[in-house]
Protein backbone atom coordinates (compact mmCIF):
# COMPACT_ATOMS: atom_id res chain seq x y z
CA UNK A 1 0.00 0.00 0.00
CA UNK A 2 1.17 3.64 -0.77
CA UNK A 3 3.39 2.58 -3.61
CA UNK A 4 2.41 5.76 -4.98
CA UNK A 5 3.36 8.17 -2.96
CA UNK A 6 6.98 9.07 -1.64
CA UNK A 7 6.95 7.29 1.81
CA UNK A 8 7.25 6.73 4.31
CA UNK A 9 4.65 8.58 4.56
CA UNK A 10 3.14 11.29 7.39
CA UNK A 11 -0.64 11.09 7.48
CA UNK A 12 -3.19 13.02 9.48
CA UNK A 13 -6.95 11.88 10.68
CA UNK A 14 -9.28 14.17 11.92
CA UNK A 15 -12.41 12.64 13.72
CA UNK A 16 -10.22 9.93 14.69
CA UNK A 17 -12.69 8.29 17.31
CA UNK A 18 -15.63 7.80 14.57
CA UNK A 19 -16.01 4.10 13.61
CA UNK A 20 -14.28 4.96 10.03
CA UNK A 21 -11.50 7.69 11.37
CA UNK A 22 -10.42 4.77 14.10
CA UNK A 23 -9.77 2.18 11.93
CA UNK A 24 -8.38 4.40 9.23
CA UNK A 25 -5.96 5.08 11.71
CA UNK A 26 -5.41 1.14 12.97
CA UNK A 27 -4.99 0.43 9.20
CA UNK A 28 -2.63 3.40 8.67
CA UNK A 29 -0.54 2.67 11.89
CA UNK A 30 0.08 -1.40 11.29
CA UNK A 31 1.57 -0.42 7.53
CA UNK A 32 4.96 -0.30 7.20
CA UNK A 33 4.51 2.56 4.64
CA UNK A 34 3.61 4.71 6.92
CA UNK A 35 6.34 6.41 9.37
CA UNK A 36 3.89 8.87 11.95
CA UNK A 37 -0.26 9.28 12.12
CA UNK A 38 -1.54 12.32 13.73
CA UNK A 39 -4.80 11.78 15.27
CA UNK A 40 -7.01 14.35 16.08
CA UNK A 41 -10.33 14.51 18.13
CA UNK A 42 -12.55 16.53 19.92
CA UNK A 43 -11.51 14.26 22.90
CA UNK A 44 -7.71 13.95 21.85
CA UNK A 45 -8.49 10.30 23.13
CA UNK A 46 -4.76 7.65 23.02
CA UNK A 47 -4.24 5.37 20.47
CA UNK A 48 -2.55 2.28 21.34
CA UNK A 49 -0.18 2.91 18.72
CA UNK A 50 3.49 4.14 19.31
CA UNK A 51 3.78 5.90 15.81
CA UNK A 52 0.67 7.62 16.90
CA UNK A 53 0.10 10.88 18.36
CA UNK A 54 -2.95 12.64 19.57
CA UNK A 55 -3.97 16.29 19.24
CA UNK A 56 -7.34 18.08 20.08
CA UNK A 57 -9.43 19.54 17.87
CA UNK A 58 -12.82 20.64 17.36
CA UNK A 59 -14.08 21.34 14.00
CA UNK A 60 -16.69 23.54 14.78
CA UNK A 61 -14.42 26.30 16.36
CA UNK A 62 -12.59 27.64 13.67
CA UNK A 63 -10.01 29.15 16.58
CA UNK A 64 -9.59 25.51 18.18
CA UNK A 65 -8.70 24.10 14.07
CA UNK A 66 -6.44 26.90 13.39
CA UNK A 67 -4.35 26.31 16.57
CA UNK A 68 -4.13 22.10 15.75
CA UNK A 69 -3.34 23.27 12.30
CA UNK A 70 -0.41 25.09 13.42
CA UNK A 71 0.60 22.89 16.08
CA UNK A 72 1.59 20.48 12.86
CA UNK A 73 2.99 22.95 11.15
CA UNK A 74 5.84 22.08 13.42
CA UNK A 75 5.77 18.64 12.31
CA UNK A 76 5.09 18.87 8.81
CA UNK A 77 4.44 18.47 6.07
CA UNK A 78 1.98 15.85 5.70
CA UNK A 79 1.39 13.18 2.47
CA UNK A 80 -2.11 12.35 3.41
CA UNK A 81 -5.04 14.27 5.42
CA UNK A 82 -7.77 12.53 5.88
CA UNK A 83 -11.24 14.77 7.52
CA UNK A 84 -13.26 11.22 8.62
CA UNK A 85 -16.37 13.09 10.07
CA UNK A 86 -19.84 13.21 9.20
CA UNK A 87 -23.84 13.63 11.23
CA UNK A 88 -26.93 12.19 9.49
CA UNK A 89 -28.93 11.54 13.03
CA UNK A 90 -28.13 11.96 16.81
CA UNK A 91 -28.37 15.14 18.70
CA UNK A 92 -32.37 15.62 18.13
CA UNK A 93 -31.58 15.13 14.31
CA UNK A 94 -32.82 12.58 11.86
CA UNK A 95 -32.92 12.18 8.07
CA UNK A 96 -36.19 13.94 7.02
CA UNK A 97 -38.97 11.38 4.96
CA UNK A 98 -40.82 14.82 3.75
CA UNK A 99 -40.39 17.95 3.34
CA UNK A 100 -43.16 18.52 6.67
CA UNK A 101 -40.07 17.35 9.10
CA UNK A 102 -37.49 20.27 7.78
CA UNK A 103 -36.41 22.02 10.50
CA UNK A 104 -33.60 25.36 10.74
CA UNK A 105 -31.79 24.26 14.06
CA UNK A 106 -31.54 20.71 12.27
CA UNK A 107 -30.63 21.89 8.96
CA UNK A 108 -27.96 24.44 10.28
CA UNK A 109 -26.00 21.43 12.32
CA UNK A 110 -26.21 19.16 9.39
CA UNK A 111 -24.48 21.78 7.23
CA UNK A 112 -22.07 22.97 10.40
CA UNK A 113 -20.76 19.25 10.67
CA UNK A 114 -21.00 18.10 6.78
CA UNK A 115 -19.86 21.04 5.54
CA UNK A 116 -18.36 23.83 7.56
CA UNK A 117 -16.06 21.74 9.50
CA UNK A 118 -14.49 20.21 6.50
CA UNK A 119 -13.91 23.42 5.03
CA UNK A 120 -12.57 25.06 7.43
CA UNK A 121 -10.46 22.28 8.12
CA UNK A 122 -9.27 22.74 4.81
CA UNK A 123 -8.45 26.55 5.09
CA UNK A 124 -6.00 25.94 7.63
CA UNK A 125 -5.06 22.00 6.83
CA UNK A 126 -4.63 21.95 3.19
CA UNK A 127 -0.86 24.49 3.61
CA UNK A 128 0.25 21.47 5.50
CA UNK A 129 0.57 19.31 2.70
CA UNK A 130 3.60 18.50 0.86
CA UNK A 131 3.98 20.34 -2.29
CA UNK A 132 6.28 18.41 -4.43
CA UNK A 133 5.44 14.58 -4.89
CA UNK A 134 2.04 13.33 -4.34
CA UNK A 135 -0.05 14.50 -1.83
CA UNK A 136 -3.76 13.61 -0.65
CA UNK A 137 -6.55 15.96 0.88
CA UNK A 138 -9.70 13.82 1.32
CA UNK A 139 -13.03 14.86 3.28
CA UNK A 140 -15.86 11.64 3.86
CA UNK A 141 -18.88 12.23 1.29
CA UNK A 142 -21.76 10.53 0.64
CA UNK A 143 -23.35 9.05 -2.64
CA UNK A 144 -26.43 10.68 -1.81
CA UNK A 145 -25.06 14.04 -1.71
CA UNK A 146 -24.80 13.38 -5.85
CA UNK A 147 -27.99 15.55 -7.67
CA UNK A 148 -27.65 13.35 -10.37
CA UNK A 149 -28.22 10.26 -8.57
CA UNK A 150 -30.53 11.58 -6.58
CA UNK A 151 -34.03 9.67 -7.55
CA UNK A 152 -36.11 8.49 -3.97
CA UNK A 153 -35.88 11.99 -2.51
CA UNK A 154 -36.11 12.35 1.31
CA UNK A 155 -32.74 13.14 3.94
CA UNK A 156 -32.69 16.55 2.75
CA UNK A 157 -30.53 18.03 5.28
CA UNK A 158 -28.12 15.41 4.55
CA UNK A 159 -28.42 15.29 0.76
CA UNK A 160 -28.03 19.16 0.50
CA UNK A 161 -25.02 19.27 2.96
CA UNK A 162 -22.86 16.07 1.18
CA UNK A 163 -23.64 17.80 -1.80
CA UNK A 164 -22.01 21.13 -0.36
CA UNK A 165 -19.53 19.63 0.60
CA UNK A 166 -18.65 18.46 -2.49
CA UNK A 167 -18.75 21.97 -4.21
CA UNK A 168 -16.49 22.47 -1.91
CA UNK A 169 -14.06 19.56 -2.70
CA UNK A 170 -14.22 20.95 -6.32
CA UNK A 171 -13.68 24.35 -5.54
CA UNK A 172 -11.17 23.62 -3.51
CA UNK A 173 -9.34 21.45 -6.05
CA UNK A 174 -9.20 24.15 -8.70
CA UNK A 175 -7.94 26.94 -6.39
CA UNK A 176 -4.99 24.36 -5.58
CA UNK A 177 -3.98 23.15 -8.79
CA UNK A 178 -3.05 26.12 -9.51
CA UNK A 179 -0.01 26.16 -7.75
CA UNK A 180 0.60 22.59 -6.87
CA UNK A 181 0.21 20.38 -9.36
CA UNK A 182 0.66 17.08 -7.33
CA UNK A 183 -1.68 18.00 -4.68
CA UNK A 184 -5.24 15.83 -4.66
CA UNK A 185 -8.51 16.84 -2.91
CA UNK A 186 -11.55 14.28 -3.21
CA UNK A 187 -14.28 12.82 -1.38
CA UNK A 188 -14.70 9.24 -0.08
CA UNK A 189 -17.95 7.39 -0.12
CA UNK A 190 -17.27 5.03 2.40
CA UNK A 191 -20.23 2.82 1.79
CA UNK A 192 -22.91 1.87 4.51
CA UNK A 193 -20.74 1.19 7.02
CA UNK A 194 -21.67 -0.23 10.87
CA UNK A 195 -21.16 2.78 12.38
CA UNK A 196 -23.38 5.08 14.72
CA UNK A 197 -24.19 6.93 12.37
CA UNK A 198 -25.69 3.96 10.41
CA UNK A 199 -27.41 1.62 12.69
CA UNK A 200 -31.05 2.91 11.94
CA UNK A 201 -30.44 2.86 8.74
CA UNK A 202 -29.01 -0.82 8.23
CA UNK A 203 -32.73 -3.32 8.33
CA UNK A 204 -33.16 -2.87 4.11
CA UNK A 205 -29.20 -3.26 3.75
CA UNK A 206 -28.15 -6.45 2.48
CA UNK A 207 -25.59 -8.30 4.64
CA UNK A 208 -22.99 -8.21 1.68
CA UNK A 209 -23.50 -4.59 1.20
CA UNK A 210 -23.23 -3.27 5.04
CA UNK A 211 -19.42 -3.04 5.68
CA UNK A 212 -17.37 -3.41 8.53
CA UNK A 213 -15.14 0.14 9.77
CA UNK A 214 -12.05 -2.18 8.46
CA UNK A 215 -13.28 -3.15 5.40
CA UNK A 216 -14.72 0.75 4.19
CA UNK A 217 -11.20 2.24 5.94
CA UNK A 218 -8.88 -0.78 3.86
CA UNK A 219 -10.68 0.00 0.81
CA UNK A 220 -11.02 4.12 0.90
CA UNK A 221 -6.98 3.91 1.61
CA UNK A 222 -6.84 1.69 -1.24
CA UNK A 223 -8.95 4.69 -3.55
CA UNK A 224 -6.04 6.86 -1.96
CA UNK A 225 -3.46 5.25 -3.37
CA UNK A 226 -4.71 4.97 -6.48
CA UNK A 227 -6.02 8.28 -7.47
CA UNK A 228 -3.98 10.64 -9.69
CA UNK A 229 -3.84 14.61 -10.07
CA UNK A 230 -6.18 13.76 -12.89
CA UNK A 231 -8.60 13.18 -10.52
CA UNK A 232 -8.56 15.92 -7.95
CA UNK A 233 -11.98 17.36 -7.39
CA UNK A 234 -13.81 14.00 -7.82
CA UNK A 235 -15.91 11.93 -5.80
CA UNK A 236 -14.72 8.16 -5.28
CA UNK A 237 -16.87 5.41 -3.75
CA UNK A 238 -14.85 2.68 -1.76
CA UNK A 239 -14.65 1.04 -4.86
CA UNK A 240 -12.92 3.47 -6.73
CA UNK A 241 -15.69 4.09 -9.15
CA UNK A 242 -15.95 8.03 -9.54
CA UNK A 243 -19.21 8.92 -8.48
CA UNK A 244 -21.06 11.93 -10.67
CA UNK A 245 -22.15 14.75 -8.96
Amino acid sequence: MFESFDTPIRACVIGSTGGIGGAMIDTLAASDAVDVVYALSRSGAAHKAANVHNLTLDFLDEASIQAAAEALREVGPFDLIIVATGLLQGDGIAPEKNMRALNLDAMRKSFEVNTFGPALTAKYFLPLLRRQNKAVFAALSARVGSISDNRLGGWYSYRASKAALNMMIKTLSIETARRFKEQIIIGLHPGTVDTDLSKPFQGNVPDEKLFTPKFSAERLLAVVEQVSANDTGGLFAWDGVRVEF
